[in-house]
């Protein structure tokens, strides 16, 4: 049994990540921080569905330095910047961390100020995150005790890019991801563009050119390659709660066929038990709602040559906390599935 703490208990992964975690067998939830604004309130006031599950109060980060004897291991969801100046010190104190946050999920500090703007000042602690994408990565992650965890479309998009950019199968410079996501993608936060006279029957694109989780395919996809490589990334808000659906287009370097393509990924994904490779139909998000699996599909088109993915994962889950807690598993020995072999709730 390993003692748990949550930063950021009060967004949508921190609740997700309780969730997870309070019928996880070999985890005890020890304490939770949240904003200012939610000091000394039950996680139960903020989340009703946890009534009678939990009986934790929010503290905030000041309190860290006398609450981390108490824990073996941290999550942390975070806004990009912020988990920087708390990461040293877990580490130091001999506790794991496994951030949800941007901060750990490059290993080069000049892409990580490319893509946010800000020194990353911690370089030390950066050269041990391991990026926490386990079915690409596990024998590193298994060796590490900080875990820079995925971004929600870099995992639908990396999963579903990565067989084909590992077997040279397409033009690198090629690849475009058209990417869906639910609007708790956004946070739990009220702004205009989540308001649901807005978002509601309306679908939108954003960033289009410079979304940051852009920069993070790109370098994991060029590391799987050995070749740098570029990405045409564009995200899009969805009426819906949860969930995302990657598209990735790429051109083919010959002609393949349906049938070989999925059987190329049935085969790369054989002993991954969160991914499944759909052979005649579409994956919808509604088929990976709240677990932690992704859901794949791959055709060819024969009259422009290039090949489609469609990846789907639930945001919060694959794409947060479901994949904090396959992470936690590995770098705490537990088995990867532990916790997570729900089913969805369909329809």
């Amino acid at each position: 049994m390993i003692k748990a703490g949550i930063v950021g208990a009060g967004g949508y992964a921190g609740a997700t990540l309780i969730n997870i975690l309070l019928r996880h067998p070999e985890v005890k939830i020890v304490w939770l921080m949240s904003e200012d604004a939610h000091k000394g309130k039950k996680i139960a006031d903020l989340y009703p569905h946890l009534t009678g599950e939990i009986d934790l109060a929010c503290q905030t980060l000041d309190d860290l330095d006398k609450n981390l004897d108490a824990v073996d291991l941290v999550f942390l969801a975070l806004p990009h910047g912020i988990a920087i100046n708390y990461v040293p010190k877990i580490i130091d104190a001999g506790k794991k961390v496994v951030d949800l946050g941007a901060d750990y999920r490059f290993s080069d500090n000049k892409i990580f100020k490319q893509w946010y703007g800000i020194e990353h000042k911690t370089e030390k602690y950066l050269s041990q995150a391991v990026f926490g994408l386990p079915e690409l990565f596990r024998s590193e992650i298994k060796k590490t005790k900080l875990i820079g965890n995925p971004g929600c479309y870099p995992t639908a998009s990396i999963l579903g890019a990565a067989p084909l950019v590992k077997n040279g199968l397409i033009e690198l410079d090629s690849i475009i991801v058209d990417a869906k996501s639910g609007i708790t993608g956004a946070g739990r936060g009220a702004t205009l563009k989540t308001h649901y006279c807005e978002r509601n029957e309306g679908l939108e694109a954003y960033a289009v050119t410079n979304h940051r989780h852009m920069g993070e395919i790109e370098y994991q996809l060029s590391r799987i390659s050995g070749h740098q490589l570029n990405v045409t990334f564009v995200p899009h808000l969805a009426p819906m709660s949860r969930g995302i659906l990657a598209t990735i287009y790429a051109k083919a370097k010959q002609q393949v066929d349906d049938q070989a393509l999925t059987a190329l990924y049935k085969e790369f994904y054989k002993d991954e038990p969160f991914v499944k490779i759909f052979d005649d139909k579409a994956p919808n998000t509604k088929y990976v709602a709240g677990t932690n699996n992704c859901v794949i599909a791959v055709q060819y088109n024969e009259c422009t040559g290039r090949i489609i993915v469609l990846s789907v994962i639930d945001n919060l889950v694959k794409g947060a906390a479901g994949q904090a807690v396959q992470n936690m598993n590995l770098i705490c020995g537990f088995p990867e599935t532990t916790g997570l072999k729900q089913i969805t709730v369909f329809p």
